[in-house]
């Protein structure tokens, strides 16, 4: 019994408080949000979005028209 009560008491003296400081600092971090950089680039992709989005449909219009059957195709 004692050459496992060695290990794990070493474990749990230094290795598990570290492991659980590390583990909460980064859940910390992460829930903090977007940084002001991430929060550029979103917007950036939304508004890129948007606009595709708006071609699509204007491209959809000009194909119903010239061409009625390509949705079957």
């Amino acid at each position: 019994m004692n050459y496992i009560a060695l290990p794990l008491s070493v474990f749990f003296i230094f290795v598990a408080p570290l492991w659980l400081f590390l583990y909460y600092r980064s859940k910390k971090q992460t829930g903090k949000g977007l940084s002001a950089a991430d929060q550029e680039n979103l917007q950036s992709l939304v508004k890129r979005s948007e606009e595709m989005q708006q071609r699509i449909a204007s491209l959809e219009e000009i194909l119903d028209k010239e061409a009625p059957q390509w949705r079957e195709k």
